[in-house]
């Protein structure tokens, strides 16, 4: 099993970004990270599990663990929704990031993914871990 914590972090919002990704596999961890300026802190959460999710070979059984109510809730829950609706919320507003979000659901679909969220800022230590990284990256 694979597992991959994710965070993203904006310095304003919008703001300058960052984002990071710890994937440990075979109990070795691999760190990835990335910033953008003028991004949402959003924005930065979801490029965070798709640009982990370009490392893994297909048809890996994965667990990301994110901080993020937004991004796992999107991901399991409202996506169907909003494909179903035409990229529309319940509000039929247009949804917000579709890019990021279509993308991460293409990715998606190469793996067996078991989302979990995690509590910021808690006991969990990978979590704290990749928070310090994104928030380094958004300081670049």
């Amino acid at each position: 099993m694979i597992k991959i914590y994710t965070d993203g972090s904006c310095l304003g919002n919008p703001g300058n970004g960052g984002w990071a990704a710890i994937i440990i596999i075979d109990e070795k961890k691999t760190y990835i990270k990335g910033s953008k300026k003028n991004t949402t802190n959003n924005q930065m959460e979801l490029l965070a599990p798709i640009n982990a999710l370009k490392k893994i070979p297909k048809d890996s059984k994965i667990q990301i663990f994110t901080d993020s109510k937004y991004v796992k809730s999107g991901i399991t829950e409202w996506i169907h929704n909003w494909k179903k609706n035409g990229w529309k919320t319940t509000g039929k507003q247009n949804v917000k990031n579709k890019e990021l979000w279509i993308e991460l659901d293409s990715l998606s679909n190469n793996f067996n993914i078991e989302w979990k969220w995690v509590k910021a800022h808690s006991i969990d230590k990978l979590n704290n871990e990749v928070d310090e990284i994104a928030r380094g990256a958004a300081n670049l």
